[in-house]
């Protein structure tokens, strides 16, 4: 190591894939926590704004319902009628008198019929057509709405209802023949006749507001009743303030019954919710939820004995909770939404707002998207450029060796490669002279820090003092203009004890004696000469045949050579004492507590 950390080339865009995917994990908590606020806030904003708009309505309606029962005209006909006449037969003179006055009223401010009813919660005077003499009571549903009127003495709202529900029912009730029947039956046609909805069966939908009507000491003497068709105002106002492209407003009753009109009408007649054709969704769906997106084809078990719950935000309504839902869930089409639901105890029904989960999150989605495909984009780019490093470092290990065989190293000719070692490369060399095999070890330009030139120069000086015949023998050594160093050395054909071990097995007595007597007359002068191996192993004893000699031994590698005496310190050791060297395998015990304990007995 010299000192500097270098990083690999191919590390850095994954260092900075690695902090685009921080930032992009910190991005994606920020703009999350942003957009569910937005939101949050659009959601409840057009919530907001359709009650507002839906109350103003409301009061005016009720306003104006008050000033018309508050009118001369209005208020001494109705008085005459339900303060003189029998409960069961109103005066034909002022009941026609009013009626006329009403209907001019009407037509001016674009209510269906007006109606008087009396506190017997029967209407004595009504401005259809065709009217009926006889009187006619109110719905029984609308019943509790009157008495609260007469109660309180303010006006009320009836929220939407279907008339021909409410008088089949009646009809039900009284039996199925008789005057009264048929009676109910004329008065039903009248309304749809009114509304304007003839020949559609269970298309009529209207709202009634009705006011006090006071006699001069106050007295509450009956209602006045006035019939609006919710399509006209009630519905149209729910649909003006809407969120993004798929954003609806609607209102429900306590049952989570639809009292306004969907936005989705014509797709809920194509999945089959609505199943009369032309049939209005006001007052004919109720706002369950299907199990599953129907808009992608999913069909619910025909074989459900229990229907399905309310939707999340209906449900949340009827119960009396306010707020918004920002987790999606399935509306009555079975499509993931988000919303905000209130509910208006004054007007007894709800108010839900709800947008397609899929807009609501599409910014969120599309700032994901974006941030994956960069940092896989960098990973990948990362990937490349480690491919890339390593067939460079290849190519240019291939090419520097191509470059040495080509080098003429002083008087050798680098001919091939025959070795690797930690600290350098060793080439079989010519000597141009001598035409002498030579081997030649060289220190790489990417290895040559200065603790390795310096370990290199001192393992060259310190070989040549030794001359034993069973030490490797070094004849030269330099550096070449280009800053390459080498040492030229004794070229020895044979093996290594490593090899000889691992190819033959276990050795003859003799022959291990005959081996180790030798690597220790090698030892034995460099231990004369102060100096310790430090790594003496099987793979440093060389085998080799010498003038017709086999097995003469060759001491190899004196890398970690140590000077172990005081005062001959011209060659010092380069690294401190307590620093560890040597092969762990083949190392004395003594050795593993640093250098300054190695002596000529850690050699042997």
């Amino acid at each position: 190591m010299n000192g500097r950390f270098k990083i690999p080339v191919w590390m850095f865009p994954l260092l900075i894939a690695a902090l685009v995917a921080l930032f992009g994990w910190w991005g994606d908590v920020r703009v999350r926590s942003t957009i569910r606020q937005e939101l949050r806030a659009q959601l409840a904003g057009t919530l907001d704004a359709n009650v507002t708009a839906l109350e103003i309505w409301t009061t005016n309606q009720l306003k104006f319902a008050s000033a018309l029962a508050s009118e001369p005209t209005v208020r001494n006909f109705s008085a005459k009628i339900l303060t003189n006449a029998p409960a069961e037969m109103p005066r034909p003179f002022e009941s026609d008198r009013l009626v006329n006055y009403l209907r001019q009223r009407l037509n001016v401010m674009g209510y269906e019929i007006a109606q008087v009813v009396n506190t017997n919660f029967a209407v004595v005077a009504t401005s259809e057509r065709n009217r009926s003499a006889a009187t006619m009571p109110v719905f029984d549903a609308h019943t509790n709405k009157f008495a609260e009127l007469f109660l309180t003495k303010q006006p009320v709202l009836i929220t939407p209802f279907k008339p021909e529900l409410l008088l089949e029912r009646r009809a039900e009730r009284f039996g199925g023949g008789g005057g009264g029947t048929n009676s109910l039956l004329h008065r039903k046609n009248r309304l749809f006749a009114a509304s304007g909805k003839t020949g559609r069966r269970g298309d009529a939908a209207l709202m009634q507001v009705a006011a006090p009507i006071r006699l001069p000491d106050d007295t509450i003497c009956g209602a006045l009743a006035l019939v609006i068709n919710p399509d006209n105002e009630f519905s149209r106002i729910l649909s003006v303030a809407r969120a993004g492209e798929s954003g609806e407003t609607y209102a429900f009753d306590q049952t989570g019954l639809l009292i306004s009109r969907s936005r989705y009408e014509m797709q809920l007649h194509q999945l089959g919710l609505l199943a009369v054709t032309n049939l209005s969704s006001a007052l004919n769906l109720r706002l369950r939820d299907p199990g599953g997106d129907l808009t992608q084809g999913y069909q619910p078990a025909s074989n459900e004995d229990e229907p399905h719950p309310l939707i999340r935000l209906v449900e949340d309504a009827v119960a009396g909770e306010s707020g918004e839902d920002l987790e999606p869930s399935r509306d009555y089409r079975g499509v993931s939404v988000v919303g905000a639901w209130r509910w208006l105890p004054h007007l007894g029904f709800g108010v839900a707002t709800q947008l397609d989960a899929s807009e609501a999150y599409r910014p969120l989605h599309l700032l994901e998207w974006l941030f994956v495909s960069l940092t896989l984009m960098l990973l990948l780019c990362a990937v490349g450029m480690f491919v890339f490093s390593c067939l460079n470092v290849a190519s240019q290990r291939r090419l520097d060796e191509a470059e040495l065989k080509l080098k003429q190293l002083g008087q050798y000719t680098l001919e091939e490669k025959i070795g690797e070692g930690g600290m350098g490369v060793v080439y079989l060399a010519r000597h141009a002279l001598m035409r002498r095999e030579t081997a030649v070890k060289l220190l790489l330009p990417d290895r040559a820090d200065a603790a390795a030139i310096e370990r290199f120069q001192r393992e060259v000086c310190l070989t040549c003092q030794l001359t034993h015949p069973n030490t490797i023998q070094v004849y030269d050594y330099g550096h070449t203009p280009d800053g390459i160093f080498y040492y030229a050395m004794e070229y020895l054909r044979g093996l290594n004890l490593h090899d000889l071990t691992a190819r033959c097995g276990h050795l003859p007595e003799s022959r291990v004696v005959h081996i180790l007597m030798q690597v220790c007359d090698s030892l034995a002068e460099a231990h004369d000469l102060g100096l310790i191996h430090r790594d003496i192993k099987p793979g440093n004893i060389f085998l080799c045949d010498r003038g017709g000699m086999p097995d003469c031994i060759k001491v190899l590698d004196f890398g970690l050579v140590r000077e172990y005496r005081s005062g001959q310190g011209e060659h010092g050791p380069l690294t401190s004492q307590d620093t560890v060297e040597g092969t762990p395998w083949f190392m004395p015990p003594e050795a593993f507590a640093g250098s300054a304990n190695s002596d000529p007995r850690s050699d042997i």
